[in-house]
């Protein structure tokens, strides 16, 4: 029986051939898969769409691409990594020496052995990207260059999945699908996307939780430019992004820095144990930015294992499969399961019988403690949610101010409340 581990390493597998970029086919074929595993409703808005300070741009798709010697051998060849070719390169046929085909080639002289991921997506341009010690290894000559791609109207694609909850207010959980062939930038965020969406659906949260799969950017300001009027519904978000490598879990805190996503994280993860790092907001990085920028200021965090640009793999061939592990997958689904336990459980309640402690006995609630290990535990959760519960503390404040578990806190309160003792 396979682990959602294995499960979701084999979605990256599937995925990490498909050539994607901010539009395209590439998005299409992505989001096809994705639908596979989880209903999507899927939009496209055409070309030249105004959205916010922006404008949806061109559509680009790309069939073939190569630099041939004078033998006809393929030197650089987009059918063995779609990473060998500059992102959104317009179509060129053309032969030419070597010393002209050098500005049109990019390589990371630093980490000679890797290809690099380069785009232009909004400056029509045409290259190729490969290893440094391929470039040494080209003897001067003619060389064919072809690019067979298109650059036209057409649409940007992104998706929805959406798990309903008891309430209209909604969780965001964004991830981008954008990057061809990085496997943990961006491939381990939509698996765990997707698998989060799976494990969400098995209940009735409290929350409505709207997944969004949309490229870089343009797809993030193109769903804010149109849902405005959802807008206020968007109580917390979390961005998934370098989902999968085997570095210690990092939240960069939302541009708030005190929103209720951020202090349910640091706690998830202080409580948990694992390793980790938490770190503040930064206008640089995932589409975080996008959703906290001061129009908006939504509540948005994000959730990395090591972030952007903090390993040596970032943004080369060496982000494959290979480099994504099953265990490390999994241990960020569970981190997010867990945040999403606390933040669907999360109330503010008032003690309906606040002059004196109430008589708990009298209500069988000593009474269904009896024979429970956690049994004192329980009692005292229970003590503390009365005392709190003013309608200002919330179950987190409650669980952070007793030292308790938050499960212990909210378990207690669900008991109360069914008591009739306190209400939210």
């Amino acid at each position: 029986m396979t682990t959602p581990g294995e499960e979701m390493h084999a979605l990256v597998e599937r995925l990490y051939p498909l050539c994607r970029s901010i539009t395209g086919d590439g998005v299409r074929a992505t989001l096809d898969v994705v639908g596979e595993y989880v209903p999507l409703r899927v939009h496209e808005v055409p070309t030249g769409t105004r959205v916010l300070d922006w404008t949806v741009p061109q559509e680009w798709n790309i069939r073939d691409a190569y630099v041939a010697d004078a033998t006809g051998r393929r030197v650089v060849d987009f059918a063995a990594s779609s990473l060998h070719v500059l992102g959104y390169s317009v179509p060129i046929a053309a032969t030419m020496p070597l010393s002209e085909l050098r500005g049109h080639l990019h390589t990371l002289p630093d980490q000679p052995d890797l290809v690099p991921y380069r785009t232009s997506y909004y400056t029509p341009e045409w290259g190729f990207c490969l290893s440094q010690n391929a470039l040494d290894a080209l003897p001067d000559g003619p060389y064919e260059v072809r690019i067979d791609s298109t650059l036209a109207d057409g649409h940007l694609t992104y998706a929805e999945h959406v798990v309903p909850g008891r309430v209209a207010d909604e969780v965001i959980v964004s991830s981008h699908v954008c990057h061809p062939a990085l496997a943990n930038d961006n491939l381990a965020g939509i698996a765990v996307a997707v698998f989060l969406a799976r494990a969400l659906a098995e209940g009735t949260p409290h929350y409505t939780y709207r997944f969004v799969f949309a490229p870089g950017t343009i797809g993030a300001i193109t769903w804010l430019a149109r849902n405005a009027e959802r807008i206020e519904r968007v109580k917390h978000g979390l961005v998934l992004a370098c989902a999968g490598d085997r570095g210690r879990l990092t939240y960069k805190r939302s541009r708030r820095g005190d929103a209720e996503i951020d202090r349910v994280l640091r706690h998830v993860l202080e409580a948990s144990g694992r390793p980790h790092e938490l770190v503040d907001f930064t206008p640089y990085g995932y589409d975080e930015r996008q959703y906290c920028s001061p129009g908006f200021d939504l509540g948005v965090g994000s959730l990395s294992r090591t972030p952007y640009g903090g390993y040596p793999e970032y943004h080369t061939s060496a982000d494959d499969v290979d480099f994504v592990s099953p265990e490390a997958m999994e241990d960020t689904l569970s981190v997010c399961r867990e945040a999403f336990a606390v933040l669907d459980r999360n109330r503010r309640y008032v003690n309906l019988s606040p002059y004196g402690e109430p008589q708990l006995g009298r209500r069988g609630l000593y009474d269904s403690l009896g024979g429970r290990s956690d049994a004192k535990q329980a009692q005292l959760a229970m003590l503390w949610v009365l005392s709190l519960s003013d309608g200002g503390p919330s179950l987190l404040d409650v669980a952070e101010r007793s030292g308790l578990p938050f499960d212990a806190v909210a378990t207690a309160a669900e008991a109360l409340r069914d008591a009739g003792l306190i209400k939210a």
